[in-house]
């Protein structure tokens, strides 16, 4: 039996490096009852932007879950099972009304707690709604961005509200989702990752950011207490230009200005977004920011307030020659093979 050598020490050695590395599933793995995904669990998550919701449910997965999201007319969040535990329907098609959503197919009324409001179809008599509950999770609202808490109800934390929500002269606003079809772990891990933006982002497909990003940094690697930041650092004429990313366990990034180029001196910009990386299930990843925009022009370009407006390199590329040209976060943390990855892109 051949086993595969971690790097090939001689020329034309391929027939020693065919086995697929496994995954490691400890980490990759997120549905109910896996290490990582009860880890997730024990933290609030973003489920979707708050203006999402209007006069229909939101169908949404997430960590292996299927699960319908709605505001009902009184302006109460309900993270609901997805399908009803009558006869299975799925809540995506419900009717909201002033106190939950009403399965389409009998009629039976859920709040967003899961308490079983009307059965209608039961004898009058019937006791069925007052013993039952429906599948249901806490929500909580913050910054344009819906919440859940997914994790066992005696262990539900407080919301944390970073120093970095809090910014004097900065407000907080939703940007864009992006959907990625890898596990999250090809996400997260490229927070950490200061290298690529001088390769991938600049001297690969041409100044994604700005040119300066190209010079390669000396780098430190700090461990802090929620997590790990990077400090990259680079000479810029007569400045010396330090950027830092975070990563705040288990999944939240918070990312430096991408539109700095180190020419111009001023103090610690604080980050221009912070973005969860939330896994929907072994193969599928959403990540969804929250922007920080400047109250003070020119501090932060006017498109970052224009959340129609994505991140350069974060969108798969129109075309598979157009993404081999000029490739982007997109096409190279999709065409990993860690964790456990899609198959990878073909020409067709």
């Amino acid at each position: 039996m051949i086993t595969r050598a971690p790097n090939l020490t001689a020329r034309y050695g391929g027939y020693f490096h065919r086995e697929v590395p496994e995954e490691d599933a400890e980490l990759s793995h997120v549905g109910p009852d896996t290490p990582c995904g009860e880890y997730l669990r024990r933290f609030w998550q973003p489920i979707c932007f708050s203006d999402e919701l209007k006069d229909l449910p939101h169908r949404v997965k997430f960590l292996g879950e299927d699960l319908v999201v709605f505001r009902d007319l009184s302006g109460v969040v309900g993270l609901l099972e997805l399908h009803c535990p009558h006869r299975g329907a799925s809540l995506e098609y419900g009717l909201i009304d002033g106190k939950g959503i009403r399965c389409c197919y009998h009629g039976w009324q859920f709040a967003a707690d899961g308490t079983v409001l009307e059965t209608p179809g039961e004898p009058a008599h019937s006791t069925l709604k007052d013993r039952l509950c429906h599948g249901a999770y806490p929500t909580h609202e913050y910054g344009g961005i819906v919440f859940a808490y997914m994790g066992p109800p005696d262990r539900q934390p407080l919301f944390p509200v970073n120093d970095s929500f809090v910014r004097p002269g900065y407000r907080l606003m939703p940007g864009p989702k992006y959907f990625y079809p890898c596990n999250w772990l090809q996400i997260m891990e490229n927070v950490m990752d200061p290298a690529h933006t001088a390769f991938l982002h600049t001297i690969v497909s041409g100044a994604q950011f700005t040119e300066e990003f190209g010079v390669l940094p000396e780098l430190e690697f700090v461990e802090t207490q929620v997590g790990m930041m990077y400090i990259g650092t680079r000479r810029v004429g007569q400045n010396v230009w330090a950027r830092m990313v975070e990563a705040i366990l288990p999944n939240l990034q918070q990312v430096a200005p991408i539109w700095e180029d180190g020419r111009r001196e001023h103090g610690f910009s604080g980050p221009m977004l912070s973005s969860w990386v939330v896994p929907q299930d072994d193969t599928n990843t959403m990540f969804i920011e929250l922007r920080h925009v400047s109250e003070t022009e020119g501090v932060t370009p006017t498109w970052w307030a224009d959340r129609t407006i994505m991140a350069p390199a974060q969108l798969a590329a129109e075309s598979y020659e157009a993404g081999q040209r000029q490739p982007g976060d997109y096409e190279a943390q999709v065409s990993q093979r860690w964790s456990i990855s899609a198959p990878p892109i073909v020409a067709s």
